[in-house]
């Protein structure tokens, strides 16, 4: 093997590593730097930190953040779908509406439980 094949994957890391980094770099030397109290002050989850780090955190915080990704990624592969639906018929039109239906029915159970109810 020749160090040419590599070539490839070398430039590929170093574009990537420059698409990361240089965007950052022209940030920070162009961009404002004003701090102020407010600005500089910790902020994490919609409230201010007042107890120890390892405080307990409400569950309903966690299941609405799963609830988003899981509908969040289902509906994801429904642009697959949009590109190929002249290509896959009837057939895949049918298969994909029993998925959006599922995706329904999962919803509404959700709703109903009180999962997306926020105090």
């Amino acid at each position: 093997m020749s160090l040419d094949q590599y070539l490839p994957v070398l430039l590929f890391i170093l574009v990537g590593i420059l698409v990361g980094i240089v965007p950052q770099v022209i940030g920070y030397i162009l961009g404002p730097n004003r701090p102020y109290p407010a600005k500089n002050s910790p902020y994490e989850c919609g409230f201010e930190a007042f107890e120890d780090a390892r405080m307990k955190f409400d569950v309903r915080y966690y299941l609405v953040a799963i609830l988003f990704i899981l509908f969040d990624l289902e509906i994801a592969f429904l642009f697959p779908w949009a590109v190929s639906l002249k290509d896959i018929g009837l057939l895949g039109f049918y298969s994909v509406m029993e998925f959006v239906g599922i995706l329904v029915i999962g919803f509404i159970y959700m709703w109903k439980k009180g999962a997306l109810d926020w105090e």
